[in-house]
């Protein structure tokens, strides 16, 4: 690792396959805490370069338990973190109403790193069971449109990395990693960035890989459509950016949307969302990141109809159905 950390210390970069090789490294333990978190520090440092993210990508797909989920025409919601918001969980609720409105779902998600409350630490407190069984999760997708992929069951080889990053306290190329590594490599994803720099890379690493993508990030810091402000939105042929109002939604404050101090209050939100009993800001944010993902996976093209969609499971309470059933 010394040779490596004096090669970035130097502004050099590293080739897809010298990334790669340092992650497989790093999951098989030939590194000290103190060496990963040094390592970690330099892309805080500076940008990490497209080779640099397919690398690490190749190696934790390579190491992960993989899931099948070929026959289905599934997505994805996952954004990076990072943005030091503290909203509620936005994707993670908009997963349930895409499921509501029958689209399948194979979520990947983690216990919040840089945020108080992340999509497992949510759904944990709720009653949800992880699993990485194969049968158990089609099941789950076959009857319920939706299964949850809790990362460190899928990357065990990781599990050195945790507490380097707990400990860190702050976003790094793993957040960055998140949404790439899904171990059921969906078809389709809705990702949320929270940078224009993360945009810009994930615009074209995006172009490297087959998935039908949605790229979104909001101007003012989110990774997620916040309706705060305007939202760039990138797809594999188009790149805009659109303001809440041509979105079909009004601008929000970001105390509209704020998660609360504990998973407690997150989960107090998350179940009145589901409930239709939230706010009308916290309905708006959910139902506009909820119509993207349903456009995003191909089952409809026009975004209106998408939030109609979007807005049929929620208010019939199909989406709460879903998380119901997943809770068991």
């Amino acid at each position: 690792m010394k040779e490596i950390l004096s090669h970035l210390f130097l502004n050099h970069s590293l080739s897809r396959q010298e990334a790669k090789t340092v992650f497989l490294n790093i999951a098989k333990g030939d590194y000290n805490a103190f060496q990963i978190a040094s390592f970690l520090t330099v892309y805080k440092m500076r940008n990490v370069e497209v080779d640099e993210l397919l690398g690490f990508r190749d190696a934790l797909l390579e190491l992960a338990i993989p899931i099948n989920f070929s026959g289905y025409n599934a997505i994805d919601l996952c954004g990076t973190g990072g943005d030091g918001k503290n909203t509620f969980n936005v994707s993670t609720l908009s997963a349930f109403v895409v499921a509501g409105a029958g689209v399948k779902v194979a979520k990947h998600g983690n216990y919040g790193v840089s945020s108080i409350c992340g999509s497992s630490n949510v759904l944990e407190h709720l009653g949800y069971t992880f699993t990485n069984d194969q049968s158990q999760l089609e099941k789950q997708l076959e009857e319920n449109n939706i299964c949850v992929l809790h990362a460190p069951l899928f990357h065990p080889a990781l599990k050195a990395v945790g507490p380097v990053r707990k400990g860190l306290g702050m976003s790094s190329i793993f957040n960055l990693l998140g949404p790439m590594v899904n171990p059921s490599k969906p078809k389709n994803q809705l990702i949320g960035v929270y940078h224009q720099e993360v945009m810009r890379l994930y615009k074209y690493v995006y172009q490297k890989l087959e998935t039908r993508h949605t790229i979104v990030h909001s101007l003012d810091g989110y990774d997620e459509v916040s309706l705060t402000g305007n939202t760039r939105i990138v797809r594999r042929s188009s790149d805009r950016i659109q303001s809440p109002s041509e979105l079909g939604f009004q601008t929000l404050k970001e105390q509209d949307i704020y998660g609360g101090q504990t998973i407690k209050d997150a989960a107090k939100i998350f179940v009145n969302v589901l409930q239709n009993e939230g706010t009308k800001a916290q309905k708006q944010v959910v139902l506009a990141n909820s119509a993207l993902a349903i456009q995003a996976s191909g089952m409809e093209e026009d975004y209106t109809t998408c939030v109609a969609y979007a807005q049929k499971s929620l208010e019939s309470c199909a989406a709460f159905n879903c998380f119901k059933k997943a809770i068991g």
